[in-house]
This record gives structure tokens, sequence and C-alpha cells, in this order.
């Protein structure tokens, strides 16, 4: 078994087992050069830092007394943070208000904060640009994406 699987399973265990960790799920596991293994989470209720932490101790245990990754390594707990891309769809609830930019199947993209969320799509606001005669005005809508036509989602920073 791989080390990412091993990891996997011991925190599936662990969000079924310890209350305090059910409403968390595994956004992506990473083993990279130089022995650093990158463990990304996320949780229904947000992902503190004290959640990371604590994660993290639970997890130097068995590596360390199984010496998967030796004497020296980096274990890195967190949040996927804004840049990385959603990837699973209990993700948008929590980022409703939040501007996304969404590439859809067809390569396009839209950005728009997102309104709400349902099982099978989410519903961005954004501003189109209609002609007035001759002016040009911002007209706010809201488009419908399905989830099964959005390849990449991310939160847009705010500056």
């Amino acid at each position: 078994m791989e080390l990412t699987e091993r990891i996997q399973l011991l925190l599936d265990e662990k969000f079924v087992t310890d209350e305090a960790f059910a409403d968390c799920f595994i956004i992506e596991i990473e083993l990279k050069p130089g022995n650093t293994l990158n463990v990304f989470l996320d949780s229904d209720s947000g992902m503190t830092f004290e959640k990371c932490q604590k994660l993290s101790r639970f997890l130097e245990g068995p590596i360390d007394e199984n010496g998967w990754l030796g004497d020296k390594y980096v274990l890195e707990v967190s949040s996927p943070g804004i840049g990385r891309p959603f990837k699973f769809q209990r993700q948008y609830p929590r980022n409703i208000g939040r501007t996304l930019v969404v590439t859809q199947t067809d390569k396009t993209q839209l950005t728009g904060v997102l309104k709400s969320v349902d099982d099978v799509q989410i519903v961005l606001a954004h501003q189109v640009i209609e002609m007035d005669g001759k002016k040009k005005k911002e007209v706010p809508v809201e488009t419908a994406i399905p989830f099964a036509n959005i390849e990449k989602a991310v939160v847009k920073p705010a500056f």
C-alpha cells in the first residue's frame, strides 16, 4: 500500500471515530521529493489552524512509529487555500458570497459571486454588458451552471 493510501485510511478513520473531526474531508494528499508530505483537508464548518495542528500531530505518530518517511521529513497539513480548484461539491456551500472563476467544460470562463448551490448546480451573479442605444450598460444577471459543466472552479482573491 502506498503512503498516501495509508494516510487516507488513517484520516478517514479519524473523521469517523472522532466527533471533533466528523465534518472534515480530504482534498488531496501529495508526496513530494525531499520527503515532503502535503495533506490538504477541508471541513464543512471551516478548517481552522487548530484542526490542522491536531491532525498533523495525529499523523506524526504513525509516520514516526512505522518509519514511513525516514528520520527527516516535512509534514504540512492545511486547508487547500484560495488558489486550489474545488474538487468536491461539498466545498461550494461554504463559499457562498465569494467571487469564483468557473471554467466550464466548453472552456468558457465565467467570473461571478456564488449566490447559491444545490445538488445539481451553482448560481453565479455577474454583470453583462448590453447596448442601450449607442451606450453600453452593465446589467446584473444570474447564471446557473450545472456541476456536470464545471471543469474547474477557484475562489478569486479579493485585493
